[in-house]
């Protein structure tokens, strides 16, 4: 399995200006969100990238993405009918192949010399078949993230069958439902923000959308609890770091975490060490 496509949504009408915030990646370099994500994509080895949009956001994305404009297409969400709907409207693009899939509010920090979208590609490439990047999360953010429930997959480091896939769960559904072996209590797989999907997704996203009717609303969670009935379908745990810019503070960890993973980290360090120096004397100064 070859993986030379990317779908990123950003069509959320109340997060569509997140790609455009400018932060100042690992590499010193101020860029988009959007370009970030398009950097950790074409680095992942695809040559094409879908980005699912509002209508009329193009140019701006395009402007905000530089000198990879060339490689995107835009697609327009035309209606606000939820994320699985959103992936959906991509089917044209992937013209039957499978695709690295990535949100557009979220930022991810490897612990490696190796991408978090290109780890995930390349073990997905060697099994074959769908995987989601997971990591073990306190029950505090299920209101963030959907989450799986599998067995862990004999021999496969980190790699578990998935069983069930569920959106947001309260912590008593998870207790319930997604209690995966070996994990902490209280801790459960969450989405990660990055995907490998097979194309048979496609079908099962437009069953869900037929069920739901003409205004409803399909998650990409939907789509997936189907996609493990179906196919195989496996989840691999990352040791990255996943950064929400869409969340409160969400943009300022962002940034101190791309600093602190660059070339700059020595110089940011001491910046941070002498605010909070100065914070201290400033509180003692005022009792």
């Amino acid at each position: 399995m070859k993986i030379t496509k990317a779908v990123v949504t950003a069509a959320s009408r109340r997060q569509r200006s997140l790609p455009l915030q400018t932060l100042v990646d690992s590499d010193g370099v101020e860029k988009s969100v959007l370009a970030i994500i398009t950097e950790e994509a074409l680095r992942a080895g695809v040559d094409e990238i879908c980005v699912v949009v509002c209508p009329g956001d193009e140019a701006a994305y395009a402007e905000a993405v530089g000198d990879n404009a060339g490689r995107l297409t835009f697609v327009q969400q035309r209606e606000p009918r939820g994320y699985g709907h959103a992936v959906a409207c991509a089917r044209a693009f992937c013209a039957g192949q499978p695709f690295l899939h990535l949100v557009g509010d979220h930022l991810h920090v490897s612990l490696t010399d190796m991408g978090c979208a290109q780890e995930l590609v390349q073990a997905a490439q060697v099994q074959s078949c769908s995987m989601s990047m997971v990591q073990p999360s306190h029950e505090s953010l299920l209101p963030y993230y959907g989450c799986v429930a599998g067995r862990r997959v004999a021999g496969g480091q980190g790699l578990y069958e998935v069983q069930d896939v569920l959106e947001k769960p309260t912590p008593t559904l998870a207790e319930q439902h997604m209690i995966v072996p070996g994990l902490r209590a209280g801790h459960y797989l969450c989405f990660f923000g990055i995907h490998v999907l097979t194309p048979g997704l496609f079908d099962v996203l437009d069953e869900c959308l037929d069920a739901a009717g003409p205004d409803g609303d399909v998650t990409l969670s939907q789509g997936l609890a189907v996609l493990a009935e179906r196919e195989r379908y496996l989840a691999m745990i990352s040791d990255g770091r996943r950064y929400d810019v869409g969340v409160k503070y969400g943009t300022l960890m962002a940034q101190i975490a791309l600093a602190l993973n660059g070339q700059d980290r020595e110089e940011v360090l001491t910046r941070m060490l002498g605010l909070l120096g100065q914070r201290a004397v400033d509180r003692g100064a005022a009792r």
